[in-house]
């Protein structure tokens, strides 16, 4: 009985935790926090140097998968990302970076960044497949983008589901990318191997959120 009582408060805390790496992702990646620009900063700022969206865009994708290999970007937050169950700071880093990039896409192609399903489909372009078996299990009904949140009333609970879900697919995906990242212990050699790792990882996002997002007013006559 007291293994099983273990048991229930492991899941729930685990649970807890989850839902606060998104939403902190969220802060950093979206909103900005301390010396990091917001997406919105991060959009316009590109937008006014290239004169075009999709050039912006491109600019964006180049910066920030040269952040992704170069590493750093949340060293300055200090223990904001720090956790009870926290996950390695170069994952969490990566992860910062994505959603920044992938909320700036997003608002280049015309969607209100603070709309709380802009901000869910932004999180869940991070965990791509999955998205709609997360989507499925909050019940939630779309129309085979994620960009259809944009204009949907996402109820409370359903984005909290939303954000354990992602939270989960983020924390599992830790193991999955552990391996090639194990050599950065090996001078010279890790260093690229965890570089390489990350670019193909993010300029996969970085395709998806393309798909995910595409020009507003196209999206909303279909």
């Amino acid at each position: 009985m007291t293994q099983e009582v273990r048991t229930e408060e492991d899941v729930k805390g685990f649970a807890a935790h989850a839902t606060v790496i998104v939403d902190r992702l969220i802060d950093v990646g979206i909103d900005g926090r301390g010396p990091f620009d917001s997406a919105q900063t991060v959009a316009d700022s590109a937008l006014s140097g290239q004169g075009d969206a999709e050039r912006a865009i491109d600019a964006i994708v180049r910066s920030h998968v040269r952040a992704a290999a170069a590493g750093g970007f949340v060293t300055g937050l200090g223990g904001f990302f720090t956790l009870p169950l926290a996950l390695p700071a170069n994952v969490l880093e990566f992860y910062a970076i994505a959603t920044r990039m992938v909320a700036s896409i997003a608002s280049l192609r015309g969607y209100d960044l603070h709309q709380r399903g802009v901000r869910a489909a932004v999180m869940l372009t991070l965990v791509g497949a999955d998205a709609d078996d997360l989507l499925k299990g909050a019940g939630v009904q779309h129309s085979g983008r994620l960009a259809g949140l944009a204009t949907s009333r996402l109820p409370g609970p359903a984005l909290m589901v939303l954000n354990k879900g992602i939270g989960f697919r983020l924390i599992a995906r830790v193991g999955q990318s552990a391996a090639p990242r194990l050599g950065r212990g090996v001078p010279l050699v890790g260093g690229f191997l965890g570089a390489g790792f990350d670019v193909f990882l993010l300029r996969r996002i970085a395709d998806q959120a393309r798909r995910e997002f595409p020009h507003a007013q196209a999206a909303l006559a279909r």
